[in-house]
């Protein structure tokens, strides 16, 4: 139990902006001398507000991309899944050499079944080619008009159908010598009721694309489907690039799921950080994110090996990466690859390592560059015509990690040459770096709902003289699973509430993990790798956590000006730090309970003022602003909480806990409010 301990006098002066959000609360009167207290100085701004400062961070974790945002439908569509590990080592590897994938002998693929007594065998000498260098070989001898044979994919834990809506299915296919077909393409139950049907004609002995479209009824949303293809002609069939779309968010070709679109959209975050995180690196030099081979037509891209255990086919590659910006409406901050990988493979900075500075240089190129560079010739080809807004690149990933420092030379040599070619650019660090002055440093904090309190007042702290800015590339309060709970909302709360307040040094954030299915979150073939992750889903459905909420909604009210913020009277509890003693006792930190950041909307002329009380009893407040003439007495306020903070949000219950907005009064430059517990409280205050 968090126990809230008699107030004492404890002052802390920072820097918040003018929108106020606050806990909901009831606007009272108290006669109390140490009543916790939050001054708003409306007249001193610490720092105009980053227009960047709110945005999303990914990878391939958790089924992110493959099984989550990217719109296919198919688990190991190019049969590649079942590829040996071939990890390479940086000083026989090289970076503009292609290595295909090797594969064991008579393997049947993961991931797909037989139909009607079909034989399926990977097939090493019909590649489709170079990239997809394997192709399923099904031997449908058994197949006749009342028995059809053929292959069946129950997707990423289930094929969703949805009622009248249009999937487009497309595949590659080559036929033995005698097979006149027809073949059929269907998405079923898994107890064989068939939802949708297409015949395909046309295959011979030369590979070719087919597409096609099927088309359902007015059925009942599920999940526990299969998509099939089958024949009722005996014969031998090759298959390759086997996909199926549901409808995607705008339409885009290739596209992203829209039920999660539409969630990310509705938070309105203003960057997105990619490719990671640790799928920059990859497991070796051979896994990592190899962006040129993620480019062009998707049958093209030979795939590789995630470093969270999983094929990634690499149809959500670097184009898409961009359009998935596009369509949010984010600003791209490209992560490039460094030298660096999780197996601590490195190389130092010289000649070996400039190759990886020279694709640096060309992947930028394809971010920006116009019609006349190479590379940005291909984004067009791609089809991307106009260049990307890029301002932020990032060198490498966690180099903090890198025990043989390493990172301080390679940092430099990327350094070096990404601000000769483009000055404009700002560049991140991963650690930090003596030899040359970073732009901005990647910091990264995963911390228990307690932790992150403790130290939700650190940037208050910080040694303004520094020129590096802060980047707070991943960050999350890892309290709860799947996703995270209502305590881990308070937490992250309290640390936007210590960001926004120092947004003078802090330029930009974004929580980490984005992602998790929520299939099948343990055992073999899990669909979970990391626990407590912004928003879930399974095939068919997807929510957003609690921590989610706290996202859209700080993200939804923020102003352009930070105002400076003086506190009193905070009350505290008791944290006793687990496995962590001193002087034979374990420790106990005090730990305050309430957190508030302030900023102005200047067009609007509002403050918006964020109060998050973590305790389980409810807590007055008083506020004062100073340095206005006058606060109207009514205003808004937007209210996230939980009777309890092991409280969260299931598919099943996916608005389980969600924010609420509702009209106040009784305001004005002076007023007190008591906040529930466990709340997390935005308030918009009309000033003048």
């Amino acid at each position: 139990m968090n126990l809230i301990k008699p107030l004492t006098r404890h002052l802390v002066i920072t820097m918040p902006a003018i929108y106020i959000s606050v806990l909901f609360a009831t606007t009272v009167a108290f006669s109390q001398t140490n009543l916790p207290f939050v001054q708003i100085q409306a007249d001193k701004v610490t720092a105009k507000m980053p227009p960047t400062f709110y945005g999303l961070m990914t990878e391939e974790i958790n089924y992110a991309f493959e099984g989550g945002l990217y719109g296919e439908l198919i688990r190991n569509r190019t049969f590649k899944s079942d590829s040996l590990l071939q990890p390479i080592k940086p000083d026989v590897y090289d970076p503009a050499k292609y290595y295909p994938a090797k594969f064991a002998a008579n393997v049947a693929p993961r991931f797909w079944s037989s139909v009607g007594g079909a034989a399926l065998v990977l097939d090493t000498n019909a590649p489709l080619n170079d990239a997809l260098n394997v192709s399923l070989k099904v031997d449908a001898a058994a197949a006749s008009k009342t028995s059809p044979a053929g292959i069946a994919n129950g997707g990423y834990w289930g094929i969703p159908v949805e009622p009248k809506t249009a999937y487009k299915a497309s595949f590659f296919a080559k036929a033995s010598p005698g097979f006149t077909g027809p073949m059929t393409a269907s998405i079923e139950s898994t107890n064989g009721k068939v939802f949708a049907s297409e015949t395909i004609s046309g295959v011979t002995g030369d590979w070719k694309k087919f597409d096609v479209t099927l088309k359902t009824k007015s059925v009942k949303p599920s999940k526990e489907n299969v998509f099939k293809i089958t024949t009722t002609t005996p014969g031998t069939i090759w298959l390759q690039q086997v996909s199926l779309f549901p409808p995607t968010y705008k339409n885009r070709p290739n596209g992203d799921r829209a039920d999660i679109s539409q969630l990310l959209t509705d938070a309105q975050p203003k960057f997105l950080r990619f490719p990671g995180g640790n799928y920059v690196e990859g497991n070796s030099f051979n896994e990592r994110f190899n962006w040129k081979q993620m480019v062009g037509p998707v049958e093209q891209r030979p795939g590789h090996k995630s470093c969270w255990g999983y094929w990634s086919t690499d149809g959500f590659g670097l184009p898409e990466f961009l359009g998935w910006c596009q369509d949010i409406g984010m600003e791209p901050v490209l992560a490039v690859f460094a030298g660096y990988t999780l197996n601590r493979d490195h190389l130092t900075n010289g000649p070996a390592l400039e190759p990886y500075v020279q694709e640096a240089l060309e992947e930028i190129e394809y971010v920006t560059g116009d019609a006349s560079t190479k590379w940005g010739a291909q984004r067009i080809k791609d089809g991307y015509p106009n260049p990307f807004p890029l301002r932020y690149v990032e060198i490498g990933n966690e180099d903090f990690f890198d025990r043989s420092g390493s990172y301080e030379g390679r940092f430099a040599q990327f350094f070096d040459a990404i601000r000769a070619k483009y000055p404009q650019f700002k560049i991140i660090s991963t650690t930090d770096v003596k030899s040359r002055t970073a732009d901005l440093n990647d910091e990264h904090y995963y911390r228990s709902e307690e932790e992150m309190e403790a130290q939700s007042f650190m940037y208050d702290a910080r040694d303004r003289s520094i020129p590096t800015k802060i980047f707070v590339g991943e960050w999350a309060t890892r309290v709860g699973s799947p996703a995270p709970n209502m305590a881990g909302a308070l937490g992250d709360a309290a640390w936007i509430c210590c960001m926004e307040r120092n947004a003078d040094i802090v330029l930009m954030h974004c929580f980490a993990p984005l992602f998790v299915n929520v299939s099948q979150v343990s055992g073999n073939n899990r669909s979970m790798q990391w626990a407590s992750d912004l928003i879930g889903y399974d095939a068919l459905t997807s929510y957003g956590s609690p921590s989610y909420y706290v996202q859209k909604i700080f993200s939804l009210h923020q102003g352009d000006e930070v105002l400076v913020t003086k506190s009193e009277y905070l009350p505290t509890y008791q944290w006793v730090q687990a496995g962590r003693r001193g002087n034979g006792q374990a420790k106990t930190n005090d730990v305050k309970s309430i957190f508030y950041s302030a900023t102005r909307d200047t067009k609007h002329g509002k403050i918006i003022v964020k109060i998050v009380n973590r305790s389980d009893t409810p807590q007055p407040v008083k506020i004062d602003i100073t340095g206005v003439k006058s606060v109207a007495s009514k205003g808004t306020t937007t209210v996230l909480k939980a009777a309890k903070r092991s409280e969260t949000n299931t598919l099943k219950d996916p608005q389980h806990v969600v924010p609420v907005t509702e009209k106040i009064k009784n305001l004005g430059t002076s007023f007190t409010r008591i906040y529930p517990p466990c709340s997390i409280t935005v308030l918009e205050l009309q000033a003048k």
